[in-house]
């Protein structure tokens, strides 16, 4: 049974009764978040010839950013307020998901709707910069579900309850050492991920001089005579024509993957991979969505064992040591190859399945099929505007450089090495954000 003061009965939502009693420390006073956070409604008139910033705010407490700076002819609501650099923002909406933070100095003077509220801050309380690392975490986030009332879709927050909170208000200078400790753990993984970062370019860098890659842009003045040597000519659009897609060129042979594609929607002994999981109701199977696959990397994040009735969509078998390449979005860079020991895996006709020539290391294939080589190839020739796509012609017609077995090997060593750095800096990088986090809620949370 739980017992409730009477003076601390706000609203007579249970959820909000019986989430109230958050698990903050016992270690610091407790403060009103009213005692630190005034509303602020200075209301602005849009002008049509003036131009105004606009804020987007990220949920799970991810900040506040500049969405975009439009003229005040193209923003319907006229009647709106403004934002100054330090105040406190949220959206009444969507603060139960974590929709706040500190407005950054690139939102000085910008515009918002009624759906969102601002407040000034008495820094002589609170520290900006702990205030931000608060209202991140998951208790702040539970506080704000806590104060909003409605249904689920029309769940607003509620302005007294939300003030009336109390949370932990360390002193000043104890809010500035719980910061530099956070800071500085951010500051070393933030400094691992561009080491890792400039690897990642140095692999691509690496790649085009031993394939001796050029990628030439023709640029030519308006009203010039072109002239297109006929042996790199591969389309007949004027847009190749005049040299505003780049021309691959290499010290080695050019083939086409079409050429080295040995098994496309079949299996090895030639019989249709597309399978109709509604058909196999009752049986298990691990499935690949395109949510599934990390972009750029060919990382598996997910592959949940899924029944074949709760498929709905079309899906084709991945015979093991088989390459899926995602033919949705391609500039997304999705792939993967079937390394495991499942001979029940299926994915989304969203990609295509397909094996190579066994005279081509699959490492080094992988290598260039997610490189700007075959990037600079599809970006001009995706269908669809909303969710472009590629077809199997245009993926049969993408070209790579194949150079002898031995390079291809020292290719592949030599990109492994440069790999196994950047997950390393990845990995260290994650566990310190980790421990920043952890180290911050530990002071804050029982």
């Amino acid at each position: 049974m739980k017992f409730v003061s009477f003076c601390d009965l706000l609203n007579w939502s249970a959820y909000s009764l019986l989430g109230k009693n958050l698990i903050y420390t016992q270690k610091y006073p407790f403060v009103r978040i009213g005692d630190f956070l005034k509303r602020n409604k200075e209301q602005v008139f849009i002008q049509d010839d003036e131009l105004y910033k606009r804020p987007t705010i990220r949920t799970n407490g991810q900040g506040i950013n500049l969405r975009d700076e439009v003229e005040g002819k193209y923003i319907g609501t006229k009647n709106q307020f403004r934002i100054h650099k330090g105040q406190f923002l949220l959206s009444k909406i969507d603060a139960r998901n974590g929709a706040f933070g500190v407005i950054p100095t690139e939102l000085d003077k910008g515009v918002i709707t009624g759906n969102f509220w601002t407040f000034d801050v008495n820094y002589t309380l609170i520290n900006p910069h702990y205030l931000a690392l608060l209202t991140g975490t998951k208790e702040f986030q539970k506080l704000c579900q806590n104060a909003s009332v409605g249904t689920t879709n029309r769940n607003y927050l509620q302005e007294e309850y939300f003030l009336n909170f109390e949370i932990p208000l360390p002193t000043l200078q104890e809010q500035a050492t719980l910061v530099a400790n956070y800071l500085d753990k951010i500051k070393k993984a933030e400094e691992l991920q561009k080491q890792a970062n400039e690897i990642e370019r140095e692999i691509e860098k690496y790649l085009f001089e031993e394939l001796g890659i050029t990628l030439e842009q023709n640029n030519i003045k308006n009203n010039s005579f072109k002239i297109v040597d006929f042996e790199y000519i591969s389309r007949w659009d004027t847009l190749f024509l005049l040299g505003k897609i780049p021309t691959l060129k290499s010290k080695y042979k050019l083939l086409s993957f079409g050429e080295v594609i040995k098994n496309f929607n079949m299996d090895n002994n030639l019989k249709s991979i597309r399978i109709d999981s509604s058909q196999f109701p009752d049986e298990e199977f691990k499935y690949l969505g395109m949510e599934h696959i990390e972009k750029e990397t060919g990382k598996l994040l997910d592959m949940p064992t899924v029944k074949g009735y709760e498929i709905k969509s079309q899906t084709l078998r991945v015979p093991i040591n088989f390459i899926i390449y995602g033919k949705l979005r391609p500039y997304l860079n999705k792939y993967w190859i079937n390394q495991t020991d499942f001979d029940n895996i299926i994915c989304s006709s969203e990609f295509f399945v397909f094996d190579i020539d066994d005279n081509i290391n699959k490492h080094f294939f992988i290598n260039v099929l997610s490189s700007k080589i075959i990037q600079s190839q599809i970006s001009d020739k995706t269908s669809g505007a909303r969710m472009p796509r590629i077809n199997s012609d245009i993926f049969f017609d993408l070209k790579f450089p194949l150079p002898p077995k031995n390079i291809q090997k020292k290719i592949v060593a030599n990109i492994s090495l440069k790999k196994e750095k950047i997950e390393k800096y990845q990995a260290t990088a994650t566990d310190l954000i980790k421990e920043a986090e952890q180290e911050f809620e530990k002071e804050i949370f029982k």
